[in-house]
C-alpha cells in the first residue's frame, strides 16, 4: 500500500511540474508575440474606432480612424475634414484595439506617406500642414522622396515652402 501511494505522489508531482513548464512556455510565447506587434498593426485592427492621437505637448487630433498604412493614419475629425498623420509623429494613441490585425499585404506595404501626399497634390486640395510650432496653409505642388513643396496660401508672403517629412505632424483637409 505504501509503495502505491509513494508512486502516485511522485507521478502527481511529475504531472504538476509538466503543467507548470507548459504554463511558463505559453507565457513566454505570448510575451514574445506581443513584442512583435507594431503600432501600425494595432491601428489596422482599429479602423472605425474613435481615436485620440497625441502629436506633442497639447497638440491632439481626435476622430474616427478611417484608414491606415504602415507609415500613416487617416482620421476623420469631422464629416468633411480629414487629418493624415505620419505614424512616426504619433507620440501616443488612445482608443486602439488591444489586438493586432494580420500583416499588411504587398499593396498596403507599398502605400507610403508620399503616396498619400501625392493624392492630395493631384486633387489640388487646400491643406493645413502642421509642423509643430508652425502651421502652413496651401496646396501641395510636388512630393519628393522626403519632402513636399507647399504653395503658401496663408498670407506669409513667402511663396513656397519645402517641408521635410520628418517635421510633419499632420496634414489636414477640409
Amino acid at each position: 500500500m505504501r509503495w502505491e501511494a509513494l508512486f502516485a505522489d511522485m507521478e502527481a508531482q511529475l504531472v504538476a511540474g509538466r503543467v507548470a513548464d507548459v504554463r511558463a512556455d505559453v507565457a513566454e510565447l505570448a510575451r514574445a508575440e506581443r513584442a512583435s506587434v507594431t503600432l501600425a498593426s494595432r491601428a489596422r485592427a482599429s479602423v472605425g474606432r474613435q481615436v485620440r492621437i497625441l502629436l506633442g505637448g497639447t497638440d491632439v487630433i481626435e476622430g474616427e480612424l478611417v484608414d491606415t498604412a504602415p507609415q500613416w493614419l487617416l482620421v476623420a475629425t469631422s464629416p468633411a475634414r480629414r487629418a493624415l498623420v505620419p505614424t512616426g509623429s504619433a507620440i501616443a494613441v488612445a482608443g486602439l484595439e488591444d489586438h493586432a490585425a494580420p500583416g499588411p499585404g504587398p499593396v498596403e506595404r507599398g502605400l507610403g506617406l508620399g503616396h498619400a501626399l501625392r493624392a492630395l497634390a493631384r486633387d489640388r486640395v487646400v491643406v493645413r500642414v502642421r509642423t509643430g510650432d508652425t502651421d502652413l496653409t496651401g496646396r501641395i505642388e510636388r512630393v519628393g522622396a522626403d519632402h513636399l513643396d507647399l504653395t503658401d496660401l496663408g498670407g506669409t508672403g513667402r511663396g513656397a515652402w519645402a517641408v521635410a517629412f520628418a517635421g510633419l505632424r499632420a496634414v489636414q483637409t477640409g
